[in-house]
């Protein structure tokens, strides 16, 4: 995956109902690495959740009180999700007319997916491999058409797509919890589940990054599934990951670090924020100048829950450290 040196981009998710705006915001601050917005503050369908459920082909959902569940046939809720996002497309397709970069976008990982919907009757889709298996084509088949729709939109520009795997460490740990929330489900063997994503990342066609934000994020089972990026939280990183991220990069997977926080915060200098990336490369032992070549920029996590002024300022303190890292990649 070849990028711009010193690229920022955001993780998908900001405040707001307005899908124009957030394109236009997008595209102004992270011009190397716009992105799909996804805007949760419009409700139910378009959230995380609803909004790749509405991908699924063959499959329908509804919304129970309990959250996503399989449904025999489509609803208004599905039909809701699928015009929040014929809407995100429409507007990007406008602020991006003429655009020949890089552009990315978001959808659930499949085991995110199915620790998070529930079954027609009974608990939630992980329980069952079958539905499991069903669930994966089937999103795999809807991830697809999407990105053709959004190559068609977008001619010129070179996909990306971000699987959103915040879900990942409880499958593998046996931390799912029932659809009754009084017990956890049984854990997915490390296998399955690396082969599981080895099929859908192949098979969408175009490079995937795999965000995992937890503090146990597996990243030995993300690069052996064949991410072409991992995007990891920063501040969650300890010397314990440097192994396990040093094959990484000489796997010719890049990172995607978080180091702006997604809610509103003080923030730090654009040296100081720049520093808590040279020290992780220092720690990894890599050459200081494939430094900018190798990471790119982003925001901790989503930034749904911060206020639009925060957005803007940390989505351009994103791009100002990206661009600091290719004029200093050492400390001066």
């Amino acid at each position: 995956m070849k990028l711009s040196p010193g690229t920022a981009t955001g993780l998908g998710s900001l405040p707001g109902t307005d899908p124009m705006e957030a394109s236009r915001l997008v595209f102004g601050e992270l011009p190397d690495l716009p992105h799909l917005p996804e805007l949760p503050d419009r409700g139910p369908g378009a959230d995380m959740i609803g909004r790749s459920a509405g991908l699924l082909v063959d499959l329908s959902v509804d919304l129970q009180p309990s959250g996503w569940r399989l449904v025999p046939r489509p609803g208004r809720d599905v039909r809701r999700a699928r015009s929040f996002l014929a809407q995100d497309l429409d507007s990007l397709e406008e602020i991006a007319e003429g655009y020949t970069g890089p552009l990315k976008v978001a959808a659930t990982g499949p085991w995110t997916l199915a620790a998070s919907l529930e079954l027609t009757r009974g608990d939630k889709a992980i329980a069952d491999p079958g539905a499991v298996r069903d669930l994966r084509e089937s999103l795999t088949e809807g991830l697809r058409l999407h990105v053709a729709d959004l190559a068609r939109r977008v001619p010129a520009a070179t996909l990306l797509v971000q699987l959103d795997e915040p879900s990942l460490p409880a499958v593998l740990s046996g931390r799912v919890p029932t659809a009754s929330g009084y017990g956890t489900l049984g854990a997915v063997e490390e296998q399955a589940a690396e082969s599981a994503l080895a099929e859908m990342i192949a098979a969408v066609g175009v490079p995937v990054i795999t965000h995992c934000c937890a503090a146990d994020a597996p990243i030995e089972l993300l690069r052996r599934a064949g991410a072409a990026a991992l995007s990891l939280d920063a501040a969650l990183l300890t010397e314990r990951h440097d192994e396990l991220l040093g094959e990484a990069i000489e796997a010719d997977v890049d990172l995607f670090l978080g180091v702006v926080p997604g809610t509103d915060s003080e923030l730090s200098t654009v040296d100081s924020t720049a520093d808590v990336v040279r020290r992780l490369w220092r720690r990894l032992g890599f050459a200081p100048d494939l430094l900018a070549q190798r990471v790119v920029v982003t925001p901790a996590c989503g930034l749904a829950g911060a206020s639009p002024e925060y957005v803007r300022r940390a989505l351009a303190r994103c791009r100002e450290t990206g661009r600091r890292l290719v004029e200093a990649p050492e400390p001066g």
